[in-house]
């Protein structure tokens, strides 16, 4: 029986990183891939899979479905520490079937990393520093 796993985030990156973790670490499989969903979307979500209030809310979500079941896949993520908020939603919740239906129609969650920018320090247009040792200019 399949599930989905609605993962929620401060930002676009570690949306990425928890979907690689879930993957590599928690060794849980996708049977197909993760979609973007608006983190309004997210929120709501979650409110009604855990039946509490919203403490914070998300910038940045994504929903993917997956191919082990609900509780070997909350068993595996017990064991993993992804940076970013992700819920198991099994056939037993209320909205499972809502997202069945919908899941196709979110568009695709693009998973690629963009290295970020750093700044170039004073040093590196002298060539390379070593550690500990000061620069020495010819």
């Amino acid at each position: 029986m399949k599930s989905f796993a609605l993962v929620r985030a401060d930002d676009l990156d570690k949306v990425k990183i928890a979907l690689h973790d879930l993957e590599r670490y928690g060794n849980i499989q996708f049977s197909a891939t993760p979609r973007c969903i608006e983190p309004e979307y997210a929120d709501e979500l979650l409110v009604s899979v855990m039946g509490v209030s919203l403490r914070a809310k998300c910038n940045s979500a994504a929903l993917v479905e997956l191919k082990n079941n609900a509780g070997a896949a909350i068993s595996r993520l017990k064991k993993i520490h992804p940076p970013a908020h992700v819920v198991i939603i099994s056939p037993k919740h209320g909205v499972f079937e809502e997202l069945t239906g919908k899941f196709h129609k979110f568009p695709e969650f693009d998973r690629a990393f963009i290295p970020k920018e750093r700044p170039e320090s004073p040093n590196a247009a002298q060539g390379k520093v070593e550690e500990g040792k000061p620069v020495q200019e010819e």
